[in-house]
């Protein structure tokens, strides 16, 4: 038996995992103990950092709620979700790159036509998004269900302005045929500050950080057979695309926003999806 010292404490802890445990579960809580116990050391924390650390997680877990996960954010502006998703997400090249999920997903959005008007508050720059979804040799796929949602010209989305936006604002279903085309007007997006009135806002602050997303349409395409990809569409030239507060986007996601003259809509962004078989 070993007792606990600052040269074995990885050791000594690690060492108390029952040999009965859950083969995965072991394996994690041994790598985090070795990390965390790595990090306290490589930057010798105190005990009154540790008391503030215990402080800011303890604060950040009082602000929960059933309509705000404050875990979550904290996970979103380190960075861990978008690296636990690029994880679970590995596609070949050519396929549509994922991106976080967010925290305005509503199930059950209405499944309109193509080529309806999801804004229903009448405000914002009007734009049709359209394009097709297709198999990674450019075939299209037919009965994709295209679910999209996106904030409105205020930057907040329905959700977070119950009687103030309309039901189902800026949201939709799309089913594509045989062509594997969607097409739907909306606006275009704006960028938002992520919450930051609470323990994560304030982290971000003391770092010199801002709280922004850069502009983005949601997507969740979905059939039986292929693979789930939630992803974005990014507002090409948006000022906050390499600095998004979640680190959520990537390259090959920032769209062309054209400008239309004499068209239903003032803004027209293409964009392809490409699905990989499950």
């Amino acid at each position: 038996m070993s007792y606990f010292t600052e040269a074995n404490s990885t050791a000594t802890v690690n060492g108390r995992i029952g040999p009965d445990t859950d083969a995965r579960l072991a394996e994690v809580m041994a790598s985090l103990t070795r990390h965390l116990h790595d990090f306290v050391k490589d930057v010798a924390l105190t005990p009154a950092e540790w008391d503030y650390a215990v402080g800011f997680l303890t604060r950040t877990g009082q602000i929960c709620s059933g309509e705000r996960q404050e875990f979550i954010l904290l996970s979103d502006v380190l960075g861990v979700s978008m690296l636990v998703d690029a994880i679970s997400n590995r596609r070949p090249e050519g396929a549509t790159e994922n991106t976080v999920f967010g925290p305005f997903h509503v199930e059950g959005a209405p499944i309109r036509a193509m080529g309806d008007n999801i804004s229903l508050d009448g405000k914002g720059e009007s734009c049709l998004f359209e394009g097709r979804v297709l198999d990674l040799e450019g075939n299209p796929i037919e009965g994709v269900t295209v679910d999209v949602w996106s904030d409105n010209a205020d930057g907040y989305y329905d959700v977070q302005q119950p009687g103030i936006q309309p039901k189902w604002n800026n949201r939709g279903r799309f089913i594509t045929g045989p062509d594997g085309r969607y097409a739907f007007r909306g606006i275009k997006p704006v960028s938002y500050p992520i919450p930051d009135d609470g323990p994560v806002g304030q982290m971000l602050a003391q770092l010199g950080r801002h709280p922004y997303r850069p502009a983005h349409m949601h997507y969740l395409i979905t059939k039986p057979g292929w693979q789930k990809l939630v992803t974005h569409t990014f507002v090409g030239g948006d000022e906050y695309l390499t600095s998004d507060a979640v680190f959520g986007v990537k390259d090959s996601l920032v769209a062309p926003y054209e400008r239309l003259e004499g068209a239903d809509t003032l803004w027209r962004s293409p964009f392809d999806f490409i699905l990989v078989p499950a």
